[in-house]
């Protein structure tokens, strides 16, 4: 049976994550499940620059460089620093809200198959990560769904075969289900959600779909003319226009927050700009922050609690200090 992509993406990523060295592209062939499906040279390298493709789309930290200066090829690994989160505190929800992203994963198909691939590599002399540095395993949780994961194989297999699919998708909770008809061309995370981008036939237009709203089944369909895809397309950019958080080009309007050295790592990350400053004795950074909404970047100052300062605007500090204020009357 084929590996399906979904699978074949982990697999890629598990391999990427558990070594510090460059892999070049034909130790991944021999050691990722699924690359063996590919019946020619060619084939496989079209498949895996569509894969590394969208592991960049997915915001994953994949870095090109040789193993050493007798090596003549590249090879390619995730940078394990700019993937991974610090320690971090979470409350109940955010609790919650972490088990189900992990579930979504966490099938025992797929913990087997990580496993697998473990094994494959450090018999091919690949120098890996210990497996609790790594941490792959099975939780023991068993949350509701998400109401993403049946439709995201789908939709990947969907890009990864270059057909159309349908499926039935309703913009609120409180409105039906209507029939769509898309081209798509990727699907890529944003703040926390998963969205699918591409041409809409029915509206002759780019379109983003959030999954959670995606209902029914979603099935493939011939495409008899593709459209045309946009020239260097991004569609993280794409999606954050799509859901209304990005400024206009000309905006002037940005936050300046502080952050405390190697902490709140998800601010940083937004941060167009860094500026080292120490703030009541600790070593930090001012991060400017140009894209973002009052509601949503005061609820991520507070999950980093003592962590991250508002310096300006005021309105952003207001709301923060509302907040923080409420939840100490609340205790």
């Amino acid at each position: 049976m084929a590996t399906s992509k979904v699978e074949r993406l982990m697999n890629l990523v598990i391999c990427l994550l558990s070594t510090r060295q460059f892999l070049s592209a034909e130790q991944i062939r021999k050691s990722v499940a699924g690359y063996s499906d590919s019946p020619s040279d060619d084939a496989f390298n079209r498949m895996f620059e569509r894969d590394k493709g969208e592991l960049r789309d997915l915001g994953i930290p994949l870095e090109t460089g040789r193993a050493s200066g007798m090596v003549p090829v590249d090879g390619y690994r995730i940078n394990r620093d700019a993937y991974e989160l610090p320690d971090i505190d979470l409350d109940r929800d955010e609790a919650a809200a972490v088990t189900m992203a992990a579930a979504l994963w966490d099938t025992p198909e797929l913990a087997a198959t990580a496993h697998t691939a473990l094994l494959k590599l450090r018999a091919g002399g690949v120098d890996l990560a210990s497996d609790s540095e790594l941490d792959v395993g099975v939780h023991s949780a068993t949350p509701r769904s998400m109401g993403s994961e049946s439709v995201l194989g789908p939709l990947l297999a969907a890009v990864d075969h270059g057909r159309g699919v349908t499926f039935g998708y309703r913009p609120t909770r409180n409105r039906p289900f209507t029939p769509r008809s898309l081209e798509p061309w990727g699907v890529v995370t944003f703040r926390g959600r998963w969205y699918v981008v591409g041409h809409d036939h029915d509206r002759n237009d780019t379109r983003t779909f959030r999954l959670s709203r995606i209902g029914g089944d979603v099935r493939e369909i011939d495409v008899a003319t593709p459209a045309e895809r946009p020239a260097d397309l991004d569609l993280q950019q794409i999606v954050a226009s799509a859901v209304g958080h990005v400024d206009p080009p000309d905006s002037a309007q940005s936050a300046r927050v502080w952050i405390a050295e190697g902490r709140a790592e998800g601010l940083r990350r937004s941060a167009r700009e860094l500026t080292a400053h120490d703030l009541d004795g600790r070593r930090g950074s001012i991060a400017e922050i140009p894209q973002w909404s009052v509601e949503g970047l005061a609820r991520r100052v507070l999950g980093a609690g003592a962590d991250a300062v508002v310096l300006e605007p005021v309105e952003l500090r207001d709301r923060v200090i509302t907040e923080l204020r409420a939840l100490a009357v609340s205790r």
